[in-house]
């Protein structure tokens, strides 16, 4: 059988076996595509159904989430969590509260995260969880009840040693306050390495918060190096106005690129001066209002409810919503208003069509498992200070942050050129994953 032929057939069974989960299919299929010359080099990681185990969870748990509103009306909710793979250390990975989670969303955000971390070089496996709970328009007290009775079940799936969750999408300093608390309390112990994205009064690390928007924003200036220029004086336009999309805005700003657009659900921003960060914060982290609210509040500032946000005209593309937001029509747009680099600050949020424009002209694409790696990586940074007792200044953490995403970004492109695909971000970082996890796999024996 042609190695081609052999990854096909692989596929075709992982797709089967994990049937009507498409954003697992889609994600699965990206890193398959880069299997075929890692494969035809290497033919041994097809041996001992090792990619095979790599696409089947470790373990899948699924479970009920009982809680009583302000007005006493019980609610059930259904609670995740997929361990994915623990090859390289324990389970790493966010919980998202979103209407949206199912069991497939969070097995191909599981699947991203495996190779996400395998990049960061630091030793931590892949996992992700959630619930289909939506704490927006809930109280603080609501809020409290759901992430008590969450953890209440999860509580004996994770551990410093076993599984560490963080913050996503629904799942900030609040929520991880209240699930820690939980935590705490069920257990009897401060394991406060159980759990990151933690307040810094209470175990938590610099920069966490900031991470992953400030990751992307490292790499994009990485990207642009390569490219033969800068991000100074570049135009960025950056989907969303959530944690991620607030603090890659931010940092672009500090590295001298002027962000002029960002969204959320009921429409976009134009501000051709930049985004003003602090109005941004006070709107969306104080107020929880509405992007709209910008346009009312910063001269010079307009608001659009319809079209798109990539009909702005841009040099760099950041987009930090949520999956699939990146159509072929968008990216075709952004390639026609002379777009040079996209990196994805969200998961899996360009689609495949949407790559393949995006490739075809040129334009230099990151995706997501390399470009917003930032926040896992201050995650694990998060965890050496829980071991070892210690807090780090915001400064120390920010470069150590700079650091890996210099390190992902090199290993990326190295591994592109090694393989045959200069240029090529995504067969990079999937090759470079793949093999880190493969070859730890193929180590501990068939488990």
């Amino acid at each position: 059988m042609s190695t081609r032929s052999r990854v096909a057939a692989i596929y075709e069974q992982v797709r089967m076996r994990n049937a009507g989960e498409p954003e697992f299919h889609q994600a699965a299929s990206e890193v398959f595509e880069s299997l075929q010359v890692v494969l035809e080099r290497h033919p041994h990681y097809a041996d001992a159904g090792l990619i095979e185990r790599l696409c089947e969870p470790e373990r899948q748990i699924i479970f009920r989430v009982p809680w009583t509103d302000d007005s006493g009306v019980v609610h059930v909710n259904r609670g995740f969590r997929v361990q994915y793979n623990s090859a390289l250390g324990p389970y790493k990975g966010g919980l998202r509260f979103h209407p949206t989670v199912n069991l497939g969303i969070v097995k191909f955000l599981g699947f991203e995260q495996i190779f996400k971390n395998a990049l960061t070089g630091l030793p931590i496996g892949g996992g992700k969880g959630g619930s289909d709970f939506d704490p927006k328009g809930r109280s603080d007290a609501e809020v409290m009840r759901f992430c008590q009775s969450f953890m209440t079940e999860l509580h004996r799936h994770v551990g410093e040693y076993t599984d560490v969750p963080a913050g996503d999408i629904g799942v900030g300093g609040r929520e991880i306050g209240f699930l820690f608390g939980q935590y705490k309390r069920l257990t009897n112990s401060y394991e406060s390495g159980v759990l990151t994205g933690k307040g810094t009064a209470w175990g938590g690390s610099q920069v966490r918060r900031e991470a992953t928007g400030y990751g992307v924003a490292y790499f994009v200036a990485e990207m642009l190096e390569v490219l033969g220029t800068s991000l100074p004086g570049r135009t960025v336009v950056v989907s969303g106005s959530g944690n991620v999309a607030i603090y890659a805005i931010e940092k672009v700003h500090q590295l001298g690129g002027t962000v002029t657009a960002c969204s959320d659900s009921s429409g976009y921003v134009v501000d051709p001066a930049g985004i003003d960060v602090a109005v941004l914060k006070e709107i969306k982290e104080v107020r929880r209002a509405r992007i709209s609210d910008y346009a009312d509040a910063v001269r010079g500032a307009s608001f659009v409810a319809a079209g798109s946000i990539w009909d702005v005209t841009c040099e760099v593309a950041i987009p930090s919503a949520t999956q699939n937001e990146l159509d072929s029509d968008a990216a075709a747009v952004l390639v026609a208003n002379g777009v040079q680099v996209v990196a994805e600050g969200a998961s899996m949020p360009t689609t495949p069509s949407a790559v393949k424009v995006l490739r075809d002209a040129g334009v230099a694409f990151a995706p997501g498992k390399a470009a917003n790696a930032g926040g896992v990586a201050t995650s694990a940074l998060e965890m050496q200070q829980n071991a070892s007792r210690d807090s780090w200044s915001f400064d120390y953490t920010d470069e150590r942050l700079a650091a890996i995403m210099r390190g992902i970004h090199r290993r990326t492109v190295t591994t592109a050129e090694e393989y045959g695909r200069p240029g090529d971000y995504v067969h990079g970082a999937n090759i470079a994953g793949f093999i880190k996890v493969a070859d730890a796999m193929a180590a501990l024996g068939v488990i």
